[in-house]
């Protein structure tokens, strides 16, 4: 079965935030946070680190 990797993530997270119940404004600086890295100079080094 394929699922598309939006699907996957969209239904992690609100698996996520329904059962651990994280405070709004961590998943908001979290999402914010990883949107600023995937477009800065260090997005190639987490990319390497995370292979």
């Amino acid at each position: 079965m394929d699922v598309p990797l939006w699907l996957a993530l969209i239904v992690v997270g609100w698996l996520g935030v329904k059962l651990i119940r994280p405070p709004w404004w961590l998943i908001a600086v979290l999402l914010l946070g990883g949107y600023l890295l995937a477009d800065s100079v260090l997005a190639p080094a987490v990319d390497n680190a995370l292979k």
